[in-house]
């Protein structure tokens, strides 16, 4: 049987019983002075048959029990008075003669002023199994399925919260400001369960990472050092090895799915004004992969219970906001409606929704109070730019086949300019790569002057940067396709034993005479020069893009705001070339000396200024 998993002082006192009678109560605890109404899920063998009341603390009121089609479950609605004070209530479950009582708490809600990631940060991106083992007793445990195995990329390797917790002054002297880590909830398949996404229970950190306790210590420690905390979340689907999975509270909790039809994956049904309802059908309650059932967030419980688990992570914990996996293939009313039960709790809480196409129209569908002419609105309010993802990762490609040059500069400039579609550009999240896409270094060939162009890109774009954990030291592959297991890498130093530290100068240092890191430290104080710049910049945080048609490769733009110009000049070509900066004249024409961003020097611009082949120029100024 599964562990028991109820608030911190469900200990149970019952009468004598055969079998525990409630085996799970979701959510786990609940806080007085809550917007969100609260339903609690109580599952236990013939619980169904129960009525409930609740005692002992002044304010909470059981409102309606309702039966599921499972003679195992109730959902109890529970008023919490505006008065009521924190406490611990008793929860009676009455049956004939039978009776026994479990006490549930509500504390005190937090009144902590919080501001979630913005356009002001860099996101950095962790797979936790694979960034540092720092507590190397907890990589098996007796309640998960699958044991670590390093030799094995797709298998389980031991990092941990405690490996993050000890490298955040790491993450925070690269200049990132907050950390998004993929699941971290626990994932007990057989095998694959390292990556997290498939949920099989939604209110316990996978004790292969650590506890609820060590999650939440996690994001005070974070927050001492000034970086803010990032939860990914999956509403579309679980695991098939859920516990719900054995016996569920209703037929439709899950999209059924015999024989199995999987989602066609197809994005633009969902806006598709002349789709069919068979083909929305598939895309929405097709299963994604065969171990991943499909939830139905058209049953209004489960919407319920995903509004508030939500809201119980952000209140527990003290976290800052959520990344949301595949979002559009949920059911995109009760998704929109998720969204907003959420920020109406919160409004501060911004929430990022991955939207992976790359048609940029697509994208701005999704983001919070774009004019659809369907008059939808997903109350998202980040959206992912994919678009942008992909045109650098063109413009900077190694060249091959016909590509004798590699790619073109000019690719990133056509993706800015569909900046027209999007409702905020500063709610949208710009990457290089994340845990699903190519290792970018494998992408430019290795080539650690393509990944300084790349850092200069989304150090100086509007929107909201994020940072794969290694792309700071051209972590690679040798593949320049999709390799999941191999791309969400071990970082070297995060094991005891490993041969190389690359989480300090001196390991980085030391890692020159390695033919796999020799680049490691120049690129980390590049990276980090840029990055950390960009912490106090509000020029880039918010002001506005002029930029220039590109010419034989290169790329000339300006951020600008009413105090501040910073000018970026990419040369992606093989040749030296000279600034055009009579050109940019609109711009420059009252801009005198700058600051160079990386080296601290003062620098003069003319149209002789030259520029080496494959480099950037990022200069400063006051206007």
């Amino acid at each position: 049987m599964r562990r028991l998993m109820m608030s911190a002082a469900l200990a149970l006192s019952l009468s004598a019983a055969a079998e525990e009678p409630v085996r799970h109560i979701e959510p786990l605890s609940w806080w007085v002075g809550m917007n969100t109404p609260l339903q609690l899920m109580v599952q236990g063998p013939g619980i169904g048959a129960f009525d409930v009341t609740a005692e002992g603390l002044n304010g909470v009121k059981v409102t309606a029990v309702h039966k599921a089609e499972s003679p195992n479950y109730l959902f109890v609605d529970i008023a919490v008075g505006k008065n009521t004070r924190p406490g611990t209530c008793e929860l009676v479950f009455r049956k004939g003669k039978t009776e026994f009582r479990m006490p549930y708490t509500f504390a005190e809600r937090s009144r902590e002023r919080r501001r979630s990631f913005s356009s002001a940060d860099l996101l950095y991106l962790i797979v936790p199994d694979r960034f540092s083992d720092g507590d190397p007793s907890i990589d098996s445990t007796d309640v998960t399925v699958e044991k670590p195995n390093r030799k094995n990329p797709g298998a389980r390797h031991g990092g941990d919260l405690r490996g993050i917790i000890d490298h955040l002054d790491y993450i925070r002297d690269l200049g990132a400001t907050a950390i998004w880590c993929t699941p971290l909830l626990e994932d007990n398949a057989s095998r694959g369960s390292y990556h997290g996404y498939a949920c099989t229970d939604y209110y316990h950190i996978d004790p292969r990472f650590g506890s609820n306790g060590l999650y939440r210590e996690y994001v005070q420690q974070a927050h001492r050092k000034g970086l803010k905390i990032v939860m990914d979340v999956v509403t579309n689907h679980c695991s098939t090895e859920h516990w719900w999975m054995q016996d569920l509270p209703f037929p439709d909790w899950v999209h059924m799915n015999a024989p199995y039809v999987n989602t066609n994956h197809q994005m633009s049904i969902a806006m598709d004004p002349n789709a069919s309802q068979a083909d929305r059908t598939v895309m929405e309650a097709g299963w994604f992969v065969p171990s991943m059932p499909d939830m139905n967030l058209g049953n209004p419980f489960v919407l319920k219970y995903f509004q508030q688990w939500a809201v119980w992570w952000v209140e527990f914990s003290g976290l800052d906001g959520f990344r949301v996996d595949t979002w559009y293939y949920n059911e995109k009313e009760p998704m929109a409606a998720w969204a907003k039960a959420v920020r109406d709790e919160y409004p501060w809480l911004n929430i990022v929704g991955e939207n992976w196409t790359t048609d940029p129209d697509r994208v701005a569908y999704w983001q919070a109070g774009h004019p659809n002419l369907d008059g939808f609105d997903s109350h998202l309010p980040t959206v992912m730019d994919f678009p942008l993802q992909k045109a650098i990762s063109d413009a900077l490609e190694a060249p091959h086949g016909r590509k004798k040059q590699g790619g073109d500069i000019l690719d990133v400039y056509n993706a800015l300019s569909h900046d027209f579609l999007y409702k905020d550009l500063s709610n949208i999240l710009i990457f290089l790569s994340n845990h699903d896409v190519a290792r970018v270094a494998d992408t430019f060939g290795r080539d650690p002057r393509k990944m300084k162009i790349a850092y200069t890109l989304l150090a100086t774009l509007r929107g909201i940067p994020q940072l794969f954990y290694g792309d700071e030291m051209m972590f690679a592959t040798g593949n320049p396709k999709r390799d999941d297991g191999r791309l969400r890498m071990d970082f070297p130093g995060g094991w005891a034993g490993d041969r190389v530290n690359l989480f300090t100068p001196e390991g980085r240092e030391k890692a020159r005479a390695d033919t796999a890191y020799t680049h490691a430290a120049d690129l980390y104080n590049y990276a980090s020069t840029l990055f950390r710049w960009r912490r106090d910049k509000e020029v880039i945080h918010s002001g506005k893009t002029l930029h220039f048609l590109p010419q034989n490769n290169t790329y000339g733009y300006f951020r600008y705001n009413d105090t501040d110009v910073v000018f970026v000049f990419v040369n992606n070509s093989p040749e030296a070339c000279k600034v055009p900066w009579t050109r940019y004249q609109e711009m420059t024409e009252s801009l005198l000396v700058g600051r160079n961003v990386l080296t601290g020097e003062t620098q003069l611009i003319t149209d002789n200024t030259e520029v080496e082949p494959y480099s950037t120029l990022v200069v400063e100024f006051d206007r």
